[in-house]
Parts: C-alpha cells; sequence; structure tokens
C-alpha cells in the first residue's frame, strides 16, 4: 500500500454547465494505492475549487469542491470499459475527470437563503417573494378576466 498527496493543475476546463473547474485550478489529490491480486485499487480524495453562477440570481461564485472515488485497475484488459495497469501506470487523469465532472452540482445556488430576481423589477431580492394579491392580475390575462365580469351577477 502507498499513500500519495499529489497537488496538480487541472489539465483542462472540467464541465461545461453552469458549474466548472477552470483549466489550471489547483487540485490536490489524496491518493491511496493497494495491491491485490486482481491489479491496484485506487482510492482518492479530490479537494479543486470551482465557479458557477447561481440559477435564482444569476450571481456568480466560487465554492470548494470535494470528491471521492475509488477505481480498480486491472493487471488484464479483459473487459471493456475497465481502467487497466499499463506498464506499472495507472492513468489517472480520466477518472480523476468523470469523478470531478459527474459531482458538479446540477443547480447551484449562490447560498441556501438566495430569494433569487423580483420578474417586476429584474433586481436581486433581499427577503422571499411576498403573496400576490388576488386584485393583481397579470396583464396577459385582462382580456380573459373581462369575460368573468360579465358573467358575474353582481354586475348585473
Amino acid at each position: 500500500m502507498r499513500e500519495l498527496t499529489l497537488d496538480i493543475a487541472a489539465p483542462e476546463q472540467y464541465g461545461t454547465a453552469i458549474a466548472v473547474v477552470s483549466e489550471g485550478s489547483p487540485m490536490t489529490v489524496e491518493l491511496r494505492l493497494e495491491g491485490l491480486q486482481e491489479g491496484i485499487l485506487a482510492t482518492a480524495e479530490v479537494h479543486t475549487e470551482a465557479t458557477a453562477s447561481c440559477v435564482r440570481c444569476l450571481d456568480s461564485f466560487t465554492f470548494e469542491h470535494r470528491v471521492d472515488f475509488r477505481e480498480l485497475f486491472a493487471y488484464s484488459g479483459d473487459e471493456p470499459d475497465s481502467y487497466t495497469v499499463d506498464h506499472d501506470a495507472l492513468e489517472l487523469e480520466s477518472v480523476i475527470r468523470d469523478a470531478v465532472v459527474l459531482e458538479l452540482p446540477f443547480q447551484p445556488t449562490c447560498s441556501p437563503q438566495c430569494f433569487g430576481l423580483d420578474p417586476a423589477t429584474g433586481e436581486k431580492r433581499d427577503a422571499p417573494a411576498s403573496e400576490a394579491s388576488e386584485d393583481a392580475i397579470d396583464p396577459r390575462w385582462q382580456e380573459l378576466a373581462k369575460l368573468l365580469e360579465d358573467k358575474n351577477p353582481e354586475s348585473s
């Protein structure tokens, strides 16, 4: 068994959606390698920093991104989708990339208390949305509201 700590830079941008780890971002990989009869078991914890856009308020923010993975690198590549030991070396780049990308948040928020944008003004809210008044009718529905007024017995 061997334990290593690797400080590397992300060789490419990981992720293409709302949250990404930029190319060149520092990554710390705490790696544990164990020799087994079938191959080498690689267990790792990856620490890096990611950037994202909040899906509620659209502000950019950075956050610490931590990912764990465990993969077996087989001595013989009998299965087409398995990882193998090639010339006494392990190719960890694709394993790290896959683990980091799969754990990036799908809908990141800058904070759990983010209230998003006000649809009327487009400004960031400081408080939760208030209940809409029943008297306030969306302008898109005003013509249909006139049909309700015609059938209302109080207006006759």
